[in-house]
């Protein structure tokens, strides 16, 4: 059995252009996700689908009985694979993922999702933190320009900051090719 699971992270309809917090790249992001699915269903790797839900009803991100917490069509959940939700941007935070991958004895996970500064980084250092082999798929995550102060971030500056940042201290970053390959 595997020791490998792949971590889906927020790929929802609330960051879709059609969705209530559009996301740049997310289109690009959910179709790499979906094939790094693919290929570790292929390979018998544990698959699982972490989805936010916002504690307040009336949220503009999330909101609870919403379709914007629905899955995007192109990384929706199948028979087997695991759904964990969450309330925070960290996929462990009083959840049951870390409880979850324990029984399945997985040693790696392999990140993929949104938003790459936010949850994508919260969960990708929770997971080194806890000791488990760290990859993150930055092709298969997106994000979008923040704010700071009187700046404008770019959504890839803001990307390419928190990816190198993740590279360098907590696992290692790579391309849907190079995962692939």
């Amino acid at each position: 059995m595997s020791k490998r699971a792949i971590i889906i992270v927020d790929l929802q309809k609330d960051y879709l252009a059609s969705g209530s917090f559009a996301l740049d790249g997310i289109d690009a992001a959910a179709e790499n996700a979906a094939r790094v699915v693919a290929a570790a269903r292929d390979r018998g790797d544990r698959i699982v689908h972490v989805h936010h839900v916002s504690k307040e009803a009336d949220s503009p991100l999330f909101a609870p009985d919403t379709d914007g917490i629905s899955p995007i069509a192109a990384v929706k959940p199948e028979a087997g694979d695991t759904v964990v939700i969450k309330n925070y941007p960290n996929s462990f935070r009083d959840t049951a993922l870390h409880d979850t991958l324990q029984a399945g004895g997985i040693e790696e996970v392999v990140v993929v999702g949104a938003m790459s500064d936010v949850c994508i980084d919260a969960t990708a250092r929770a997971a080194a933190d806890l000791g488990y082999d760290l990859t993150v798929v930055h092709d298969a995550c997106a994000t979008r320009d923040k704010t700071f102060g009187d700046s404008v971030v770019p959504a890839a500056q803001v990307h390419a900051t928190i990816m190198s940042a993740l590279e360098f201290g907590y696992g290692k970053v790579t391309t849907t090719a190079a995962f692939l390959s």
